[in-house]
Formats: structure tokens, C-alpha cells, sequence
């Protein structure tokens, strides 16, 4: 299976989410978010995604053949999964504790891969100048700089 045509569902509209959405689209995949406020609808409509609400993705789940978690709290429990087909990949990518119930996703056999910490894994330097760089634009935000 290749992307350009997947169905996928990011969870969450955050920094994390929107990049991987917009990576995901410009590969051809049929990308869906979720999110919570209007602001955030108003942002994936614009950019041509089609739009969940993260607080009621169950009965809205089938079909989705890749599911990205962006969310650091309990998002996608067991009814969630049970919707999605047996062989959909998800993929956690938010801190601790995580937004999937792996227990669960492991009593229905989904796999789950729970990329924690990954920026700082992969690229160590990149991800301290991001933090560095996010640190210094609060400082100046709060005129301590």
C-alpha cells in the first residue's frame, strides 16, 4: 500500500498535527484531522482536509487506513479502535501518556507504533534548535528578553 490515496486521520490540529496533514496530503493521501475549536475547523477547512471532532471520533472512525495520534491525553479508546479496520496502522506520536490505549489496541491485535521523543532521536541538534528557538521567542513575548 502507498499513501497517494490513503484515507488517514490525524488526531489533533496542533504544530505536529498540521505538519504531518500537510505531508501526508502532498503525497496524495485523503487526509482527515480532528480537532476541538472552531479556529481549528476553520484551518483544516482551508486547507482543503476534511474535519472530525476529537472529542467524538467514535461512529466516525471506519475506513481509515492510518490513523496519527498528535494528542498527549486519551483520545482513542477501545470502541474507537474496534471501529477501525484490523489492518490500520496507528501511530502515536505525542508525549507521555499517549493519546491511544495500547492495552486495548493490543486485546483487538492493531498495531500501535508509539513514537515517543522521536525529533530528539532522530535529529538530536535540530530539535534543540527548535527549543532554543521557541524559548527565545516566549522570552521576548513576555519582554524578559
Amino acid at each position: 500500500m502507498t499513501i497517494q490515496g490513503l484515507r488517514a486521520l490525524v488526531i489533533g490540529n496542533g504544530r505536529i498535527g498540521r505538519a504531518v496533514a500537510g505531508r501526508l496530503s502532498c503525497l496524495g493521501a485523503d487526509v482527515t484531522v480532528s480537532a476541538r475549536r472552531a479556529d481549528d475547523f476553520a484551518r483544516i477547512e482551508t486547507a482543503c482536509w476534511h474535519a472530525l471532532d476529537t472529542r467524538q471520533l467514535t461512529g466516525h472512525l471506519a475506513g481509515f487506513e492510518l490513523v496519527v495520534n498528535t494528542v498527549p491525553a486519551p483520545v482513542l479508546g477501545a470502541a474507537g479502535l474496534a471501529e477501525l479496520p484490523s489492518d490500520c496502522l496507528l501511530i502515536d506520536l505525542a508525549s507521555k501518556p499517549g493519546g491511544i490505549d495500547f492495552d486495548a489496541a493490543a486485546a483487538l491485535g492493531r498495531r500501535v507504533i508509539w513514537a515517543l521523543s522521536l525529533p530528539g532521536k532522530v535529529a538530536p541538534i535540530s530539535a534543540a534548535r527548535a527549543i532554543r528557538d521557541t524559548i527565545y521567542t516566549i522570552l521576548q513575548e513576555e519582554a524578559i528578553l
